[in-house]
C-alpha cells in the first residue's frame, strides 16, 4: 500500500501563508481523496482557498494544540507555520524565537501526548547554514549549522528539535531546509515583492518612478514556490524519517539581477537609489543549495525558470495594486 492511500487526512500548519496555500492547491490536485485541514492565526479564512477546513488557533497556545491534534487525529502533518522574515527577526528577536520555537514544540509534544505518531515534514530554512565560503559551496546537508541572525538561530533550533523527537519518541519527522522559494501570493516582507510592488505601484501612477533598494550584492538560490511544495510532496511520500532535506535549485541569482530582469518587464522608466534603511546587518552575502539528495531519492528537480517566476510575481503585483 502506498503512502498515498494510506494518509487521508492531513494538517498544514500556516496554511494561510504564502507556501501554505500554494501546498493546499498542489495536495488537492495530487490526493484528491485527502481530507485537508490547517491552521490560521490572524487570516480572513473567507479569503483563502476552498480546498481544506480551517481552524484558528495561535500555536504557541499548548492546550489549544493539545485539543485540535487529538480532534482531528492527523495522519500528516506539514509544518509551515513560522514568522518568516529574517529582516523581521533583527526587530522582532524574542517573537521570532517564541513563535518558531514554542509553536513547534507544542505541535510535537500534543502528537507525543496524544498517542499518534503522524508523519511529520518540518520545515526550516537555508538561513541555518549561516555566513558560507565561496569554496564551501554548493551547500549540502552535512554543512555545519552557523546562526547568523535570530531567524536563523530559531530555524536551527526547530531542526535540531525534530532530531530530537525523532530520537527521543520515534516520531517519523523528516526536516526539510528550503531555500529561499518565490512565488505569487508571498508578503511585502520579502525582496522579490517589495520590487514588484515598487514597479506596480509606479506603473499605475501611484509612486513617483523611483525605486528604493537595499543590498544588491547578496547572492541567493532561489526556487519557485510551485516546485517548492512538489518537493514537500514528494519528501512526505519517500523521506526517510529522521533525515533532513535540501529544497533548492542549485542554482545563485544576485538580487542586483532579480532587480534587473523585472525592471525590464516593466512598462515605464524607472530610476534606482540605495536605501540605507534597507541594508541588513549580518547579511549573508551567498547561499546555493545541494538538492542531489533530495532529487536521488525522489527524482525532484526544479522545473519552473527563474525568469518566468518573476514574470509571474510581477503581473501578480499588477493586480494587487489595481
Amino acid at each position: 500500500m502506498s503512502f498515498r492511500e494510506v494518509f487521508v487526512r492531513i494538517l498544514i500548519t500556516g496554511a494561510s501563508g504564502f507556501a501554505g496555500q500554494h501546498l493546499i492547491r498542489y495536495l488537492a490536485a495530487v490526493q484528491p481523496e485527502a481530507e485537508q485541514h490547517g491552521t490560521v492565526f490572524r487570516a480572513d479564512v473567507s479569503s483563502l482557498v476552498s480546498n481544506a477546513t480551517y481552524h484558528r488557533l495561535d500555536l504557541c497556545q499548548a492546550e489549544a494544540v493539545l485539543q485540535l491534534i487529538r480532534e482531528l487525529c492527523p495522519d500528516v502533518i506539514y509544518h509551515l507555520a513560522a514568522q518568516s522574515a529574517p529582516a523581521r527577526s533583527l526587530k522582532s528577536p524574542w517573537y521570532t524565537l517564541e513563535t518558531n520555537v514554542r509553536s513547534q514544540l507544542n505541535l510535537l509534544q500534543s502528537c507525543i501526548e496524544s498517542n499518534l505518531s503522524p508523519r511529520i515534514l518540518l520545515v526550516t530554512s537555508s538561513e541555518v547554514y549561516g555566513i558560507v565560503k565561496p569554496e564551501e559551496l554548493p551547500i549540502t546537508e552535512n554543512h555545519p549549522l552557523r546562526p547568523a541572525n535570530h531567524y536563523s538561530l530559531s530555524k536551527i533550533t526547530q531542526d535540531l528539535m525534530g532530531w530530537q523527537y525523532f530520537m527521543m519518541h520515534g516520531l517519523p519527522v523528516i526536516r526539510v531546509r528550503a531555500f529561499n522559494h518565490i512565488g505569487t501570493g508571498q508578503g511585502s516582507d520579502f525582496v522579490t515583492i517589495d520590487f514588484a510592488l515598487q514597479i506596480a505601484r509606479i506603473e499605475a501612477g501611484q509612486q513617483t518612478p523611483i525605486m528604493r533598494v537595499g543590498n544588491l550584492n547578496a547572492q541567493r538560490d532561489f526556487t519557485d514556490v510551485r516546485d517548492t511544495v512538489r518537493a514537500y510532496y514528494l519528501l512526505m511520500q519517500h523521506g526517510i524519517p529522521g533525515e533532513c532535506y535540501n529544497v533548492a535549485t542549485g542554482k545563485c541569482h544576485s538580487i542586483q539581477e532579480l532587480l534587473d530582469i523585472l525592471l525590464s518587464y516593466s512598462t515605464t522608466p524607472i530610476h534606482v537609489e540605495s536605501d540605507p534603511k534597507r541594508m541588513r546587518p549580518s547579511d549573508i552575502p551567498i547561499l546555493q543549495g545541494d538538492y542531489a539528495k533530495l532529487g536521488t531519492l525522489t527524482g525532484w528537480q526544479p522545473s519552473i525558470s527563474f525568469a518566468d517566476t518573476l514574470r509571474d510575481v510581477l503581473h501578480d503585483c499588477r493586480q494587487r495594486v489595481t
